[in-house]
């Protein structure tokens, strides 16, 4: 039973690698239909509650833009970009509006800075978001779904924040797409251990 046991381990420990070495990220407008159905999506999410939370409080939390949202997505991108650059000529309009319909799947991570979070340090919450992240991003690669992430100035836009319907205290911090990558990416070199441990 004991060898058993630790050949399923070492199996689990081996297909959990290859599912980490095996995930790239693919920019959101590389990512073509289909994306997960409602089914994979619930599974996504759920990885992401997996995340270390200090103190149980939840301090982000995530967006779905379905589909017939789109449109307003695309004036949120607009608006902040004419915010920035007011004298942005058309063409530089529509490439902003076009975003909004990359990937057949978008989220938006929030970041919570609610006043009964003070005894979770900023650094913390942060932390705790990426997590959240990384856990999404790998059980879509386990799942066959390919994925990004983007930021961008546009997310502090004002039409960006009423259109999310953030708080005072939250922090749009970057969209989440899933879907299927319209080209595999080449594996890029790693940085090994040796390059960021350091012992003291």
């Amino acid at each position: 039973m004991e060898v058993s046991t630790d050949l399923a381990l070492r199996s689990f420990t081996e297909e959990l690698w290859s599912v980490l070495a095996a995930r790239r990220n693919t920019s959101l407008r590389r990512l073509v239909a289909p994306g997960p159905d409602e089914e994979s999506l619930l599974r996504i999410c759920e990885a992401a509650g997996h995340a270390p939370d200090h103190a149980k409080q939840r301090s982000w939390r995530l967006i779905m833009i379905p589909a017939h949202k789109r449109g307003e997505l695309g004036s949120a991108f607009v608006d902040a970009l004419a915010e920035r650059e007011p004298a942005a000529d058309e063409p530089a309009r529509k490439v902003a509006y076009d975003k909004a319909f990359h990937a057949p799947c978008l989220l938006v991570a929030i970041l919570r800075d609610d006043p009964v979070l003070t005894d979770v340090p900023p650094a913390e919450r942060l932390v705790s978001l990426g997590c959240a992240l990384q856990n999404m991003l790998t059980a879509a690669q386990a799942l066959g779904i390919s994925s990004g992430l983007a930021s961008g100035a546009s997310l502090a836009g004002s039409s960006m924040r009423r259109l999310l319907g953030l708080e005072s205290g939250e922090q749009a911090v970057c969209f989440i797409g899933f879907g299927t990558a319209e080209r595999l990416k080449a594996p890029r070199p790693r940085p090994q251990p040796g390059q960021y441990l350091t012992v003291l």
